[in-house]
Formats: structure tokens, sequence, C-alpha cells
């Protein structure tokens, strides 16, 4: 039975509060319920937006628009996508950081899906709870890693709950297909226990078997009931991110954005990079600094993107070097994790400082979670062998940012080309205008899924995550090149998703990763799959 006045304005997916109609109101029993004027979706947008923009700092923004999200989807969606450039870095990074350390303090309004040890044997049926049973893509994060704030437990919710938001937003899924999980193990954060608001499970987290156990439990859960799903892991710590994504990837539809999506947008911007350097990709060296699931499944892309390009697999080896607190990373090393072995080559290892200066890399990475890590004798030395050095800064949230954009244009005398992981505002040097890149996943994983679905893929591998890096890169338009800028518009998000989810489907199509036929008019079918939320 369709829903009519009160419960008709509490349902977040339905409600157009002041927009409905007088005949709308007479007919659904919302008479008396609404004040007299009708407004339009736009002038809803602009009283939203208006009253954001007078809160006094962005953590009351973030409330005021997640309280929105509870009361009218469809409004809120349409608010973040007219303004998208304003709104992302409030309802994403860096704001979901500072959200997520205060989440059990800030907490109002349920959402998403919390499991717990204690729910061990019961998984299938507690996701029978949820109220949507066509659920399409998955967020789940056990918060052990949150950006570069380390080990939040169950307040790393907010991670789920903001990228499945861009999902929708950018990638066009349906909000009422998204679920956010919150597999909540414990938490090595002691002042976290200690916090009498804290919401999670108030105990050290399980590991080993019984951490194994209850990941299997919920995988196979979430396949059984949701087949055709898409599962995304975020924000593991890179041992459990590495595992996770080595044994379920054969067994249901997954990718783990930390390692993949991150690779897919900083190749994307490499390959942009060489448009303004000059530069061939299959000659570049590329260094990074820090040697986690980020910073390896960046330079595992890069190694498959330069034996496209016709380098031996050896050879691409070569021209990926790693350094982390200790220097560079080189054979014989203690402690070398698995994923690090391919990069530790056989020299004598030296400081990172010293290594920029002897390997002379085209491109440096930070992918560190530590900010100021790229001091100015570092972005000299890069400027030294460059005449544009290319700077990428990916920690986040912005305070673990290797260096500020600022930083490195006025420590490269304005000749760096710089990606940040959160946003930058532009910098004025020496009369130019220099609009720093942002290298945020959301330019990737919302038109990669939206492609994975809509082929029905059966898995995901380093060519669908090239093909969406190439098409992001082939996005850059002249402008933003001679701005120094590495990404296309976010306001363009839009139809960037499109354009990857579009050359995504058709190769898997192509390689056969579907046991679905392409349709004739699959671009048309998939911008008529993107949700829109006007009324």
């Amino acid at each position: 039975m369709a829903k009519k006045g009160i419960d008709l304005l509490r349902d977040r997916r339905k409600n157009k509060s002041t927009a409905f109609t007088r005949e709308e109101r007479n007919a659904l029993g919302l008479r008396g319920l609404l004040p007299y004027a009708v407004s339009s979706q736009k002038m809803q947008v602009d009283r939203i937006v208006t009253n954001i923009r007078r809160q006094d700092d962005d953590i009351d923004r973030y409330l005021a628009l997640f309280q929105l999200m509870h009361r009218n989807d469809r409004l809120y969606y349409q608010v973040i996508m007219e303004n998208i450039e304003e709104m992302l870095p409030i309802i994403y990074t860096p704001t979901v950081g500072e959200a997520c350390k205060r989440f059990s303090h800030l907490f109002s309004l349920p959402k998403g899906f919390y499991i717990t040890p204690e729910d061990k044997g019961q998984i299938y049926e507690m996701l029978k709870n949820w109220n949507h049973r066509d659920i399409k893509v998955i967020v789940a994060t056990d918060g052990e890693r949150i950006l570069g704030l380390g080990d939040l437990g169950a307040n790393g919710m907010g991670i789920p709950i903001g990228k499945l938001a861009l999902y929708t937003a950018f990638g066009g899924i349906d909000p009422g297909k998204c679920l956010p999980v919150m597999i909540d193990v414990g938490t090595n954060n002691k002042e976290l226990r200690e916090d009498m608001l804290y919401l999670g499970y108030p105990h050290p987290r399980i590991t080993g078997e019984a951490y194994d156990e209850l990941i299997d439990e919920f995988v196979m859960a979430v396949k059984k009931l949701y087949p055709g799903v898409l599962l995304q892991f975020e924000d593991f710590l890179t041992p459990n991110a590495y595992k996770l994504l080595n044994r379920y990837k054969n067994k249901i539809l997954c990718f783990n954005d930390d390692i993949q999506g991150t690779a897919s947008v900083a190749l994307a911007g490499v390959l942009a990079s060489c448009k303004i350097t000059g530069k061939e990709f299959k000659d570049l060296k590329v260094m990074f600094l820090g040697a986690g699931s980020a910073a390896t499944g960046i330079a595992d892309l890069l190694k498959s993107a330069l034996m496209k390009h016709g380098l031996s697999e050896k050879e691409a080896l070569k021209r990926l070097n790693f350094c982390d607190i200790d220097g560079l990373l080189v054979k014989g090393r203690k402690g070398l994790m698995e994923h690090n072995l391919p990069y530790a080559h056989d020299m004598n290892s030296i400081p990172f400082k010293e290594a920029i200066s002897t390997l002379e890399p085209d491109v440096l990475i930070g992918a560190t979670g530590s900010g100021g890590t790229f001091d100015q004798e570092v972005i000299e030395a890069m400027s030294k062998v460059n005449e544009r050095p290319v700077i990428f800064a990916l920690s986040n949230p912005t305070s673990k940012a290797e260096c500020t954009a600022e930083q490195a244009y006025s420590w490269s005398d304005g000749k760096a080309i710089f990606v940040s992981g959160s946003p930058f505002n532009p910098v004025e040097y020496k009369g130019k205008t220099l609009v720093p890149g942002q290298g945020n996943n959301a330019y990737i994983f919302p038109g990669l899924g939206m492609g994975l679905l809509v082929s029905k893929a059966k898995g995901v591998n380093d060519q669908l995550l090239l093909a969406a890096a190439e098409t992001l890169a082939d996005q850059v338009t002249e402008e933003d090149l001679a701005q120094g800028k590495l990404y296309p518009s976010l306001k363009n998000i839009r139809q960037v998703s499109h354009a990857i989810a579009c050359r995504v489907a058709n190769l898997v199509y192509e390689l056969g990763l579907t046991r679905k036929r392409r349709p004739t008019n699959l671009e048309d079918r998939i911008r008529k799959n993107m949700y829109d939320p006007k009324y």
C-alpha cells in the first residue's frame, strides 16, 4: 500500500517536502502537514545551500547534509550534484576524517549495517533485517586504517557511508541499492575503548582465525543474499587488505579501493603529466615514499601499464623504486612484506633524499600517512633533476599530506606539477595562478562500479583498471593542462564516470568476463540507468 500523510513525509526516498504540488497534497493526505507555498526543487536546493554556508565549520556542514540525507534522499543528491566542488570536501575528504574521529560523539541517526564477533553464525539472518533486497554495491571496512588516521574502530563507518554517497552522486548508482557495512571486530585504540560514548565493540581487535572466519561468513552471506553484488573493501590494514583481496577476488565481484582505485587514479595522473612534461610514459622513473597497500597498488598497476607500453616485466620493475623511513627498499632488507619483494632491487640501501639525487625519478609519489615528509630539501632535489617535477602528495586527510600545494610550488620556483589526495586551493605564484590536482578515487570507483554492474562482470583485473585510468586521463583538457591540472574539473564528474563505465563495460564484454551479451545501445543504457534525483 502506497504511503500517505506523515508516513510519506518520513520516507526519505519518496519525500519531496514543500515540493509536493497542491494536487499531490490532496491525493496523498498531506493537506495541513506542510506550509502553504509550493517550492520547486531548485528553490529547495538554494535554501539548503544557503543554510549550509551559514554554518560555522565543516563538521556542522557535514552534519547538516547528513540529516538532509535522512529526510530527503533526492534533495540531498541534487544539492551535491549541483555543487560538487563545494560539497565534496564536506561529505568526503578531508571533513569525513574529522567526522570519523568524532563519530560516536556526533551520532544521531543510524545508517548502515554493523557486524561484531558476537554475531558469528548469524550474519546471513541478520542481513535480512536490512529493508532492501536488491543491493548492488556494498562498501565494507573494519575501521583499522581509516585514511591516514589509523585505527578508529566502529567510528570508521563514516567512510563506507561517504563512499556510497559518491557512488550515487558521481556514478549514478541508486542509493536504495547501496549498503555501507562496518565489520566491527574491536579496536586497539585504547582511548576509544575507554571513551564512555564510544559506540563500537569495546574490546581489543580479534585477529587470526577468529577474524578470518568472521570475514568469510560475511562475504559468503553477501554472495548468497545479493547475487551479482559489487563488494568494495575499504580502509583495511595493508596485510589484511591484500589477504582479503587475494582470497575473494575469484569468489565474488570485489575490489579494494585503497589498492586498486588509488592505483587507477594515480596512473591516470601520471599519464596526464606526460602531456605537460613531454616525456614518454615508458621512459618514466617513479619513486614512492611509503610502502603500504596504496603505494604498492599504484606500483603494481604502473608495472602493468609500462608492460602494455612495451617494457618487459624486469624493465618495468627497474623503473619503480620504494623508500620508507629506513631508506631505499633493497634485497636483503629484513621485514619486507610479500607485496614489497618485487620492488626490492639489488643495490645498496641509501636514505630517501640521497635516493632522489642518485636515481633521478621523474615522478615522486607519497603515500606515507605522515604529514610534511616532502620538505623543502625533497622538493628542491626533485626540481634539480627535473625541469617539471611531478609531485603526488596523496595522504589523507589534509593534515597528513606530504606537503601542501603552496610548498610544492614555492620550493620548486613554480615548476612543480602537483597532485594531492585532499583538496588544496589554487596558488598565486609570481603573477600566475597554479591549480593543484586532486587525485581523488572518486574519479574512478563510481564509473568503474557502474561499468562492472551493467556488464555483470565476473571479476576485476588490471586490464579494466588500466582502461579506467586511460579514460580518465583522456578527459583532461588542454585548458586543464595549461593550469597544471592532471585531472578534469569535478563539475564534469558525471560525464567522466559515464565515460569510464562505458569503457569498462565494453572491455568486460570484449574479454569475456561476463555471460551476458553486449547490448547494441550500451552507452544509452548506462546513461538511462544512472540515478537522477530530480523530482
